[in-house]
């Protein structure tokens, strides 16, 4: 595989409800992109991935990850990150005052 640089422009956009995605890759091993998210809008329920880790990275604002099925929130920050194990329903949350960047990857298997 060679070196391959994704511009912003490039990057698949994705608009789920209030939450607006760029998929920079996805491939049968790793997905990436990030999502963005204004002050009090959520994006919707995320049932999870099958055969996937996910890990959101905050890179800017203030987010709960609800967890509908544990009926659990944890809070992030910017600097903060998740891990969520397969099959586990997520939902991001902006709770602060600004618009809020989450980076995610998605390692499968």
């Amino acid at each position: 595989m060679e070196i391959k640089v994704i511009r912003s422009f490039e990057a698949n956009p994705i608009i789920e409800e209030d939450e607006y995605c760029k998929r920079y890759v996805d491939t049968d091993k790793i997905a990436f992109g990030i999502s963005i998210l204004h002050p009090g809008h959520r994006g919707p329920v995320d049932p999870g991935h099958e055969n996937a880790f996910e890990i959101w990275y905050i890179i800017k604002g203030k987010v709960l990850c609800y967890i509908p099925t544990d009926k659990d929130c944890k809070e992030l920050n910017e600097g903060d990150a998740i891990l969520l194990p397969p099959k586990k329903p997520h939902q991001p949350i902006n709770v602060g005052d600004s618009i809020a960047i989450i980076s995610w990857s998605q390692a499968k298997f």
